[in-house]
């Protein structure tokens, strides 16, 4: 060898692969069909998902698992990354794997993965019918792969639109096509963009045909799945934008590439309309003929006429002006033009997006943008439309510099434009599955060429127009997406912790009070939907339900909380429903509060209430009727399953329904039996479509084949008599077999149906004897709230919270407010141990009766309110705070602001220029709010015989207080209250003397001692 090394021609390799590099050689014949792959490492996310995934699939049979993975996880290279794991299990049997997807527009996704990253050296051929593939190179038809099948071993990847699957006779539909899918065996079904169109019976019955071993759910925004616990906690693979965002900062590794240095961050700015919509609020507007209040909805704002012009107009024009010239908007310089050249608008209507469009064409600034309406008009399908609008923007960016495209839902997901920089949104989107595709679609990685520059896109953008849908939104997406906290679940410091994660990495830029665009933090996020319950309370004197939480908690409390709660002041008349363990064991309370009645329970219930006479009947009876609707001659399938669905109403609902209502009549309320009807029809309905659905594909199938048949005869040497006698006696057969599925299914299915029944309505029963239990638990809290504000007017400062209320208040006035001790409040608060009466003994009692978020914001926006209409000086307020304390006993009724007025215009009258002589004396000898005293204050401060005599003000008010004005309140709370808010306005704290006292007059006035103790106080 020219003296060179002879290399070694043995090499060391593991079983495994040697196994996997044998079963591809053996496929493949050691032919390449495709140019040549490129290598691929998956990320760690990716090949934990793979490895978790595949894992679960190995040790449960015929599993389905969820990917709850956001866009640019790499979905497709992951998946067929775990098909490579599925294929080396098979052996010399097939590996077929079937990926469905209800956005045929993604295709293109698929296939370019496969070629780049898989190829055909796998093993693997790719199969598709769908449009957007046809023509492309190795792309391999269904009938070409079945034909290579005689000549090779090849497995399959099959790429199906869930509308041409739908659309298959062999799967519901009426054409005949996707046979092939139905024969065969998959071993993967891969069910892609899961959260749409994939839930309903329709759909079932579509995937019932499918046999498969395995199911994989892809989906980024799969809310509805966690919230209704859909899949098992360990069948479930989560990759949030936290994670991702996450995994760029903490990237580590000096030798490798950062593979998410290129995913942009994604910046959420949300803006308030108030200035722009100024004149629909000042004028309201017009619904049905009624003027009411105008409440901002970006639908409504970017309303069309008929004549194609905006409803309201000149607003619009506000919006587009504001955009491109006031500071903080997105457009308003032409820095910022540059960075967002390509946008993203997202609209709720065609007519809107079009009167949009050529506004935007005639505007000063956006008439540089060439502007592409990517809104269909319902000619084209849905595929159609999206390749359509797709190739729209994509030729438009080609040649235009700057370009906006409005849309109306289309290119929201599934698609990907990098140029993409921002999404507007101005549509009042309530979904977050729906906001946040479409907000992903500014977040795909973009790098390109400018003046010899390499540029990369380090950051998108979203922007909205609708702060409180907005931050409910994010909060949502922030918790929604993760099983602890998804529907509801985890407590408030984990949702919030959530918050605070997500917006490390999606910082959310939105207005202070003042107009100015800050940052804000998970407080701020979660603030602004907590203001407005805030207010709501405060409005209500806080006698307000959104103070409270964990109200059943009560029937699991000890005697001594119910004991505390009756005590409560300004209670309704009456007692306290009664509770004791005995209430919990009669409504089936469990440990959390919830009503959860017994199998045994429900079961027998059920018996006793249908018996076995109904179940027969029923099930006879649409037995009968079943065969009847089946035998009508010439009646086309829709007939037949429009007609087996009224009688499944008509003979299982209806009698149902009756015996219920016989049975529980009052103490089932109309709604609630309207309700459940609804939803027993709905199950009726369901059931009718799912068997029937099968049987229908079961004929259509026999009549494709007879047809195939007949015209063969030549070949066959059958008559056409007997080729159909064969069909028809398969169709009865198949026939038969329907009815025989539907007595099965009714056997399993009005037992079933009748003990819901019975689970729904007895629940209901029990949980509105609960729920009354419960707002009389409330009914006395909001006794309790009541006393707050007055509270909070007497001693609250800016540091007063739920945890520290107990803390500034004296204990003998608060018991003498409240009824209560500080250390009752605290156990409700807080909870503590107590004894067990029966058995002697030690538990613990939980407490946390108050919601902390609600109550310190609460007590935030009222002590803001006191100190904003503390300066009784300014005429210009239309209200006081006393507005919002609530009387307590009826030495605490407060005088409206407007009688205090007339009555001190009356004594002007009766006493003219007494508010001019400095040296007039007044006294309110029983005060209750102060209002008096501050009123008189207020007119000897203007009077111009004071001003004359006391040109300085501070001197002026200072001679005032100490010679002019008296006041005594009768409890000390009342004192505390007078004496802030006479003394609340600015400078009030200069005052050293006056003569504000706390005595009651009363029984003084009563025994004829007042005037010895005034003498006494005052000298």
């Amino acid at each position: 060898m020219n003296g060179e090394k002879k290399q070694p021609e043995w090499f060391r390799i593991s079983g495994d692969e040697s196994f996997t590099l044998y079963s591809k050689f053996r496929r493949t014949k050691g032919v390449l069909d495709t140019v040549g792959t490129i290598a691929y490492e998956l990320r760690a996310e990716q090949e934990q998902a793979v490895l978790q995934t595949f894992d679960y699939f190995m040790s449960h049979e015929k599993s389905e698992f969820l990917w709850n993975a956001k866009p640019r996880f790499g979905k497709t290279l992951a998946t067929y990354d775990l098909c490579k794991h599925l294929q080396a299990t098979k052996g010399d049997y097939a590996c077929n794997i079937l990926i469905v997807t209800n956005r045929p527009a993604i295709a293109n996704s698929w296939y370019e993965d496969f070629v780049k990253f898989i190829g055909t050296e796998s093993g693997f051929r790719f199969v598709s019918e769908v449009s957007a593939l046809k023509g492309k190179p190795f792309v391999t038809s269904r009938e070409e792969y079945t034909d290579s099948l005689t000549k090779e071993l090849a497995d399959c990847i099959e790429f199906v639109s869930l509308q041409d699957l739908k659309g298959s006779l062999y799967f519901g539909g009426q054409h005949d096509k996707l046979k092939e899918l139905v024969n065969m065996q998959w071993e993967l079904l891969v069910i892609d963009e899961a959260h749409e169109g994939v839930d309903t019976s329709k759909t079932d019955v579509a995937f019932h045909q499918i046999k498969r071993n395995h199911t994989l759910h892809l989906s980024g925004t799969p809310f509805k799945a966690l919230a209704n616990d859909k899949f098992p906690s360990d069948a479930i693979y989560n990759w949030t934008y936290a994670d991702e965002q996450k995994a760029k900062s903490g990237w580590n590794d000096p030798e490798r590439n950062n593979p998410y240095e290129n995913l942009p961050q994604l910046n959420l700015f949300t803006y308030q309309m108030s200035e722009i919509i100024r004149e629909e609020l000042k004028q309201g507007v017009e619904i049905e003929g009624e003027t009411e209040e105008y409440a901002f909805d970006l639908n409504l704002f970017f309303s069309v006429k008929a004549n194609g012009d905006f409803v309201y107009e000149e607003s619009v024009d506000r919006f587009l002006e504001a955009l491109t010239s006031q500071e903080k908007f997105p457009f308003s310089t032409p820095e910022l033009r540059a960075e967002l050249k390509h946008t993203f608008w997202l609209l709720n209507r065609v007519d809107s997006a079009k009167a949009l469009a050529k506004k935007l064409k005639e505007h000063p600034v956006f008439g540089e943008y060439e502007i592409v309406l990517a809104a269909g008009d319902g000619k084209l399908s849905e595929e159609e439309e999206t390749k359509k609008a797709y190739d729209k923007v994509r030729d438009a960016i080609d040649r235009n510099d700057k370009t906006i495209t409005l849309s109306v839902g289309q290119l929201t997901t599934g698609i990907t434009i990098p140029e993409w920089t921002a999404v507007l949104m101005l549509s009042n989107i309530k979904s977050p599955a729906l906001y946040m595709q479409a907000a992903f679609r500014s977040q795909n990685p973009w790098r390109y060429q400018e003046n010899g520059t390499l540029h990369v896109k380090k950051n998108a953008y979203v922007f909205d127009f609708d702060p409180a849908r907005t931050l409910i939104i994010f909060e949502e997406f922030a918790n929604d997406l993760s099983s602890g906290t998804s529907g509801g679940k985890g407590d408030s410091d984990q949702r919030k912790q959530n918050v605070r994660e997500l917006i490390n990495f999606f910082p959310v830029i939105g207005e202070d009070e003042n107009g100015e665009m800050i940052e804000l933090d998970a407080e701020k996020v979660l603030s602004i939907p907590r203001k407005i319950r805030s207010l709501e309370v405060v409005r209500r004197g806080f006698m307000s339900n959104f103070l409270f939480q964990n109200i059943a908690n009560i029937f699991n409390a000890p005697p001594e909380v119910i004991d505390i709660i009756r005590s409560l002041p300004n209670a309704p008349e009456g007692d306290l429903v009664d509770v004791s363990p005995e209430t919990r064991e009669d409504l089936s309370v469990n440990d959390e509060g919830e009503v959860e009645l017994s199998d045994e329970f429900v079961i027998g219930t059920a018996q006793d209430v249908f018996g076995d006479k109904i179940y027969s009947d029923i099930s006879e009876t649409l037995e009968r009727k079943t065969e009847e609707i089946l035998a009508a001659p010439e009646s086309s399938e829709n007939q037949q399953i429009s007609h087996l669905q009224d009688v499944f109403r008509k003979e299982l609902v209806a009698p149902v329904m009756q015996v219920t209502n016989d049975t529980y009549g009052a103490d089932l309320k109309k709604r609630d039996a309207q309700k459940l009807q609804k939803q027993l029809e709905q199950k009726a309905d369901r059931l009718v479509t799912q068997e029937y659905g099968d049987y229908s594909i079961q004929k259509k199938t026999l009549e494709a084949q007879r047809q195939d048949a007949l015209s063969h005869l030549s070949e066959t040497g059958q008559t056409a008599a007997e080729v159909n006698e064969q069909f028809d006696t398969l169709v009865q057969e198949a026939t038969d077999a329907f009815k025989e599925r539907v007595s099965n299914v009714l056997e399993e299915t009005v037992p079933t149906l009748c003990e819901e029944v019975v689970k729904t309505v007895e629940t209901k029963k029990r949980e509105r004897t609960k729920e009354t239990i419960e707002e009389a638990v409330r009914d006395h809290l909001r006794g309790f709230a009541r006393t707050i504000p007055s509270f909070l007017m007497a001693y609250g400062d800016e540091e007063t919270t739920l945890s520290t209320f107990d803390m500034i208040i004296p204990d003998e006035v608060f018991y003498k407010v409240t009824s209560i001790t500080l250390d009752q409040f605290r156990f409700l608060r807080d909870g503590g141990s107590y004894t067990d009466a029966e058995t002697g003994e030690e538990k613990h009692y939980p407490g946390k009766l108050f919601d902390p978020v609600v109550f310190d914001d609460s007590i935030k926006e009222f002590l803001s309110l006191r100190t904003r209409l503390g300066n009784y000086f300014d005429e210009s307020h239309t209200e006081d705070i006393f507005d919002y304390i609530p009387p307590q006993k009826t030495n605490q009724i407060f005088t409206p602001k407007r009688i205090v007025k007339q009555m001190v215009d009356m004594l002007e009258q009766e006493n003219p220029g007494c508010f001019e002589d400095p040296n007039k004396t007044f006294a309110d000898l029983y005060m209750k709010s102060g209002l008096y005293i501050a009123e008189i204050v207020k007119r000897l401060f203007n009077s111009n015989g004071m001003k004359q005599a006391f040109p300085d003000e501070t001197q002026r008010l200072q001679h005032i207080f100490e010679n002019q004005v008296y006041g005594l309140a009768p409890t000390e709370i009342i004192y505390q209250i007078a004496l802030y808010f006479i003394l609340g306005f600015e400078g009030g704290e200069l005052i050293e003397k006056h003569h504000l006292r706390q005595c009651d007059a009363l029984p003084l006035a009563k025994d004829g001692t007042l005037e010895t103790k005034l003498d006494s106080i005052f000298g």
